[in-house]
Parts: structure tokens; C-alpha cells; sequence
């Protein structure tokens, strides 16, 4: 098989694709290995401008990989091409039924399914497949009327809460009839940009006294608020938190903070350290060992590997992971050396792609979240106002206390 010919791309990916690229994705045995080989294929030919030609090869192996065994190499798959139009349908059709891991991506950002595909995915996949769809940017009435229909509580109150999800009076009333008891639903029916008068005028008398007053007086709030209310159980504090240790004054603080709640862990350090937030990690082995950060500074730094394992271990770390987080340590050296000229956001990029083409044990979500993490920044994706506005070379990457 040929790889598609996209060195003429107008916009040429930084590693163009080769004949290495599918021989790896072809031959390797291990699902890691094909994983990383799946993602960088698949952005190559994302950007690239193919001939009629090049895109029937390019299909070609996107089929490959979709039939491939491995769950990480099919999510690799589907998070890289979530909002391509490169996926056959055929292919897409097939992904939206695998598991949920690989069919979430697609069914909450692809464009090439259609009403009636999602409308029929609404009606047999389940809550998880109903979730994802609720939470597409747009939606539209033959869609929202499936949902109003057949979703779980949860999808209707996504997509209620959505402006840009056109719901009919009809589809209105039945979410009305379904969970009219549901003061969550109340909150984001009433803070609609547009709302039917009938459905006002129900809504009048089932909501508490303080809802009532703001529906009558039509005083909206921020739509933000709405999706807030939605959203408040769903925290993926981990993550946050990864994010937060980049932006902090003090990360000694948000260390103790982690620890003292129980969340100071080994994943959360190895996905910060992967991404750049050094200062994070030092703190964190600092905590965990009682050694103080100067100490533990050198150790990680100064001292070669023995030092990294003696406070590794001290830390109470696992065994099994020592590894991977000596790779990511060596890979965060090596390019601070060698691209301390980078801006933040390509460092951050350039570090979890060089630290994926180490294929680290690592364990599987931790690589998933990395894979994503990629591709969500190397498509230009911003950080916070704050963080941009710090930004201003490796120091603030690597999440440096001010």
C-alpha cells in the first residue's frame, strides 16, 4: 500500500508521512506503537491536500485502521478525524457503533453523519451515544425531535440547554411532558434565548416562585450559566488541576492542596510532566517524599538517574512506572535544551509528541488523554486568557512559579 502523496500540501505537516509510517502501522505487534503511527498518519492526511487519487488511498488505510483489533488504535483513529470529512461514511457509520471510547469522539463532532443518522443513533445506541450527539454545536429539529423522544433526561437537558439546538413546540412540549418535574430542565428551558408561549405558559405552573418571577419577567441569564447547571457534576478535576499547576504562583500550594484531598496522583504527575509542568512534578515528588524541593530539585535534575530513582522511590511511587516517567523527565531536558526558543503552546506539543514516540508503559488512559491533549493543541486550540497572557517562552510552559 502507498502512503498518500501530501508533501505538496500548502500547509505541510511537520512529520510528512512515509512508506516507515504504514509499514510501522502495518507490522508492529504492539497496539501502542500502532496508536502513535495511527495519529500521525491520520494528521498528515487531515492536512494535506490530496488528489482524487491520494484521498482514495488515503480511505484505503483509514479502513485499515478502523478494523483493527486494538480499542486504542481505533480511538487515535476517531479523536484525530473527529471533524473530518476524510472518514467514509461507511467507516464513520461503523465507528458510532464501537465502543464508547471510539464512538463519542465522532458522534459529538463529525459532520459527515446525517439527521437521519443521528436521529436513528438516538433511537438504539444508548445513553452514552445519546449524550454525545446532545452535545454537538448544532442540532436540528428532526434531530432534537429524536432526542425529545427517546433521550435519556440527561441528553434533553444538554441540548436544551444548547441555543443553537432548534427544538420544534411540539418536541418542546414532549420534553415538557417527559421531565417536567426536573428543575434542572426548568433552569435551562427558562434561560432559552426563545421559548414557545405555550411552553411558557406550562412552564408558569410547575416551576418554583423564584423561577416563575425570572420566566415572567424574561430576564435572561448568561448562556454559560445554563450549561453550568448541566455540567457542575461532570468535573474532571484531574485534568483541571494538570492545567492549573501550569498557571499557579505558588504550585507548592496546589501540591499540598491534591494531597490533602487524596488526589496527588501518579497519573495526574505523569500527564502534568508529559505536558511540560516540571515545577508541578518537583513539588508533587517534594510532598509525597518530605524531602525538601531544593533537595528533591537536584535529585531530578543534577543527580542522573539514581537521584531521579532514590526520590522516585522515596516518593512511594509505583515500581512499574518508573520508566516512563525517566522518559518523560529525559524528554522534557532534551528539548528545553535544544527548543528553548519555542513559544508555550509548541512546546507543549512538541514534548507529548516526542514523548509518545518513546511508546512509555504508561497505563492506556493516561496515553488516551496525551493523544487527545496533541491533537487538540497542535489544531490551535488556545489555553486560558491567563496562561496566554504569561506565555512568554519555556518558563511558562513548564509552568515556572513567578
Amino acid at each position: 500500500m502507498n502512503a498518500p502523496s501530501v508533501q505538496s500540501s500548502a500547509a505541510p505537516a511537520r512529520s510528512p508521512l512515509s512508506q516507515a509510517d504504514i509499514q510501522r502501522l502495518v507490522k508492529s505487534e504492539n497496539a501502542d506503537d500502532r496508536a502513535v503511527a495511527t495519529h500521525k498518519i491520520c494528521r498528515v492526511m487531515e492536512r494535506a491536500e490530496l488528489t482524487e487519487g491520494d484521498r482514495a488511498a488515503a480511505q484505503e488505510i483509514i479502513r485499515m485502521m478502523a478494523h483493527d483489533a486494538a480499542e486504542l488504535v481505533r480511538r487515535a483513529l476517531a479523536v484525530t478525524l473527529r471533524t473530518s470529512d476524510l472518514v467514509p461514511h461507511d467507516v464513520a457509520m461503523t465507528l458510532a457503533q464501537d465502543v464508547a471510547s471510539v464512538a463519542v469522539p465522532l458522534l459529538s463532532h463529525s459532520p459527515l453523519f446525517t439527521d437521519k443518522d443521528l436521529s436513528d443513533i438516538i433511537r438504539s445506541g444508548g445513553a452514552t451515544r445519546q449524550i454525545a450527539i446532545a452535545k454537538r454545536e448544532t442540532l436540528s429539529e428532526t434531530v432534537t425531535a429524536a432526542l425529545a423522544d427517546n433521550a435519556v433526561e440527561e441528553a434533553v437537558v444538554i441540548a436544551c440547554a444548547n441555543d443553537n439546538a432548534r427544538f420544534s413546540e411540539n418536541s418542546m412540549g414532549k420534553v415538557v411532558d417527559r421531565f417536567g418535574e426536573s428543575e434542572v430542565l426548568h433552569s435551562v428551558l427558562i434561560n432559552r434565548a426563545t421559548l414557545p408561549v405555550a411552553i411558557s405558559e406550562r412552564l408558569v405552573h410547575m416551576v418554583s416562585a423564584a423561577m416563575r418571577e425570572h420566566l415572567v419577567t424574561r430576564h435572561a441569564i448568561k448562556p454559560e450559566t445554563a450549561v453550568e447547571l448541566v455540567n457542575a457534576a461532570q468535573e474532571r478535576a484531574t485534568l483541571d488541576m494538570a492545567d492549573a499547576s501550569g498557571v499557579s504562583r505558588d504550585p507548592s500550594e496546589l501540591v499540598k492542596h491534591l494531597s490533602a484531598n487524596g488526589r496527588l496522583t501518579p497519573s495526574l504527575m505523569l500527564r502534568a510532566l508529559a505536558r511540560g509542568h516540571m515545577p508541578f512534578f518537583e513539588h508533587a515528588l517534594a510532598e509525597l517524599s518530605g524531602v525538601s524541593h531544593d533537595r528533591t530539585w537536584l535529585m531530578v535534575h543534577d543527580a542522573g538517574s539514581l537521584g531521579l530513582r532514590a526520590i522516585y522511590d522515596r516518593a512511594g511511587m509505583p515500581a512499574r512506572l518508573f520508566q516512563t516517567f525517566r522518559i518523560a523527565v529525559d524528554t522534557w531536558r532534551t528539548l528545553h535544551a535544544e527548543a528553548g526558543h519555542l513559544d508555550a503552546i509548541s512546546f507543549q506539543e512538541r514534548l507529548i509528541e516526542r514523548f509518545l514516540t518513546q511508546v512509555p508503559f504508561a497505563p492506556r488512559e493516561d496515553l488516551i488523554y496525551l493523544y487527545e491533549r496533541l491533537d487538540r493543541d497542535s489544531k490551535g486550540r488556545k489555553w486560558s486568557t491567563q496562561t496566554a497572557e504569561q506565555a512568554s517562552g519555556p518558563e511558562a510552559a513548564l509552568g515556572r512559579a513567578a
